[in-house]
């Protein structure tokens, strides 16, 4: 990968600012690509990346700080004048007129024409010899839709390289590749970095990072907090600026394990091609079993296999020990599994519904539909939750969507406790919430496991993790890379697995 550091950068940010209403998505951030490199932009959620791609791209405008391209200052409005520009962004699993052929994919709106009839033959001709490069011999004249998600890439950064991008900007391109795909993207984008194509590369996946990039920045809360070069880079050091915060240790209030308590729950060899490799895990009632590991590392995959919203292809999920087939989630609410998705607004509030008519949904789903919990039952159960749960609403008839984040994420716990569920699976509970909601939502996960329930606790905050777990799955590229039993959890054991530092 051919680059030339101290050159004039490709591409620049400088002191980029992006305000939404009550919230400062991007803060001073500065960002270099340099021609013939391959940059990583790494970030947990909430970090920027996306936001700063779309200010780059044209999808939004900044509020404030400059982009400079070549030296020169630009301000696409729209991605397709930053395509103009020489800028292209190939999205993870972007849409795409799949019906349309290969070649009608790349030259989709510039299609060579004569007599006002597309010239189909030298169209395909042209995508066939595009394609070449990229060590695809396939027919271009065939739907998009017949081919393989690493094909849809490659097609469109195909159609990039075409229309002269200097910047290319990859979003989560091998999220969804097999690793043999994997490695025939990289060969691609080695070969266009050695033609002087400065290429973004956004992945939550460290060992792809230190594998096929030459540099990196990270963002956290909005605001740039490193950039560094790959070569000579500890993994340590890396995870340390993701989680913004040092490898020393804290203090631990997890009481040990119950080794009679029953087995609620059994994964043996549990996995799902392309998702998750197979995993063992146990979950015993009264106990909280932490999910550790970056974002994209395979931990809300593993919760969402053993709720049925995913259906495993190898190993078995044990009940009561029998093998049971977990193909969907009524089927986990039937056996009292309970799940608190990690993004509360997508999955998890409906927010036109009351807080009554959000906390009552999983249990009426689980009796039926045609079975209405009858309306003063429905509003017992909704005010003693408020009740219990420090739920602050002057009413349970309040839209659920007009409260904090905090207690829109307390009703949603109300919703699955009102099932009494043997196993609840919580996916990052504390993410997005004030540090009043934060003691309390932790609190809660205490109290639950103190109260015979078995929790499975997935955190990006390894305090909490270390502060709550009598067990810890660590988490890494989709794969559980070590088990921590109670007296080997520190934040040490944690992070060094999760940088994998046996690698470093």
């Amino acid at each position: 990968m051919a680059h030339a550091p101290g050159a004039t950068p490709l591409l620049q940010a400088r002191g980029v600012d992006k305000i939404f209403p009550g919230v400062r998505a991007l803060d001073g951030v500065d960002f270099t690509l340099r021609a013939g490199e391959i940059h990583a932009l790494l970030g947990e959620n909430g970090a920027g990346k996306s936001t700063l791609i779309k200010v780059i791209t044209g999808v939004l405008r900044r509020d404030g700080g400059d982009l400079v391209l070549n030296g020169q200052e630009i301000d696409p409005h729209a991605p397709a004048e930053s395509e103009r520009l020489g800028i292209a962004a190939v999205h993870q699993e972007a849409p795409a007129p799949v019906n349309l052929s290969v070649a009608e994919n790349i030259f989709f709106g510039r299609q060579p024409i004569r007599f006002g009839l597309v010239k189909r033959s030298e169209m395909n001709r042209r995508a066939a010899e595009l394609m070449k490069p990229f060590g695809l011999d396939i027919d271009v004249s065939r739907p998009l839709s017949v081919y393989s998600l690493a094909v849809r890439q490659l097609t469109a950064i195909a159609r990039a390289v075409d229309l002269g991008a200097k910047v290319l900007i990859l979003d989560e391109p091998t999220a969804s590749l097999d690793k043999a795909e994997v490695q025939a993207l990289f060969r691609v984008l080695r070969g266009l970095a050695e033609q002087g194509v400065g290429i973004i590369f956004i992945t939550h996946f460290l060992d792809q990072v230190f594998e096929v990039c030459d540099r990196l920045t990270v963002l956290r809360n909005g605001a740039m907090v490193g950039e560094r070069d790959i070569a000579g880079l500890e993994r340590r050091e890396l995870v340390e600026l993701l989680l913004g915060r040092a490898f020393d240790d804290a203090p631990r209030i997890a009481p040990p394990p119950d080794p009679h308590a029953p087995v609620v729950a059994r994964a043996r060899g549990l996995g799902l091609k392309g998702v998750v490799e197979p995993f063992d895990l146990e979950f015993r009632a009264g106990q909280v079993v932490g999910g550790a590991g970056l974002l994209g590392s395979g931990r809300t995959e593993t919760a969402l296999l053993m709720f049925g919203a995913l259906t495993a292809d190898v190993g078995v999920l044990e009940i009561d020990g029998a093998a049971v087939q977990m193909s969907a989630p009524r089927q986990a609410l039937a056996r009292r599994f309970a799940m608190l998705p990690e993004n509360r607004k997508a999955d998890g509030i409906v927010g036109a519904l009351s807080v009554r008519e959000n906390i009552i949904l999983a249990l009426q789903a689980r009796q039926g539909w045609l079975k209405p919990i009858p309306r003063a039952r429905q509003n017992e159960i909704a005010e003693r939750f408020i009740r219990l749960l420090d739920i602050r609403t002057p009413d349970a008839e309040k839209p659920i969507e007009q409260l904090s984040g905090g207690n829109q994420q307390k009703a949603l716990i109300a919703r699955w406790l009102a099932t009494e569920p043997v196993l609840f699976l919580l996916d990052e509970p504390t993410q997005g919430v004030d540090i009043g909601a934060h003691a309390e939502i932790l609190k809660l996960v205490d109290e639950m496991r103190a109260n015979g329930m078995a929790v499975y606790l997935i955190s990006s905050e390894i305090e909490e993790l270390t502060a709550l777990s009598q067990t810890i799955s660590v988490m890494r590229d989709r794969r559980q890379v070590r088990v921590l039993s109670h007296d080997q959890i520190d934040p040490d054991r944690i992070l060094g697995a999760i940088a994998d530092m046996d690698a470093a």
